[in-house]
């Protein structure tokens, strides 16, 4: 297939996608997560501590939407909130040894099962898939700020 006559990205991913969604699904049920509580833990690795505001906008979640699990998270003691020593107003959010814990349990059961659908492709192939589509997400993240 030449490239100019070549699906849409989108049109290509929106299968892949639709297929990682759904292997996601059970393993986060099997670990009493919502995709939104494994977004939350998955952002709070990248920082120590986030406002809650900073880490909606560092997963694209909106603020408001985020308080319910940021609820959950916390009851489950997989997250501390506190308040930010130098601006009441505002919660500090951070991730706890459970929390840490259970976002790498989970991590590593969803990529066992995308390694399954991997598998499917040469290992040189695989790897510069992987190059190739960390290089467009990083790409399309500073676009996106």
């Amino acid at each position: 297939m030449s490239e100019a006559h070549r699906p849409d990205l989108a049109a290509m991913m929106a299968p892949l996608i639709r297929a990682l969604i759904a292997t996601e699904m059970p393993v986060l049920e099997r670990h009493g997560l919502s995709m939104w509580g494994y977004s939350v833990l998955l952002g709070l690795g990248k920082e120590p501590v986030y406002t809650q505001a900073a880490l909606a906008k560092a997963i694209n979640a909106d603020k408001t939407r985020i308080i319910g699990v940021l609820d959950e998270l916390q009851q489950g003691g997989l997250i501390d909130r506190a308040p930010d020593p130098a601006d009441r107003r505002v919660n500090l959010v951070s991730i706890t040894a459970a929390g840490r814990s259970l976002r790498d349990r989970v991590q590593a059961d969803i990529q066992e099962q995308e390694n399954r659908l991997l598998s499917q492709l040469p290992a040189a192939d695989r790897r510069a898939f992987l190059r190739s589509l960390q290089a467009l997400s990083t790409a399309a993240a500073e676009q996106a700020q």
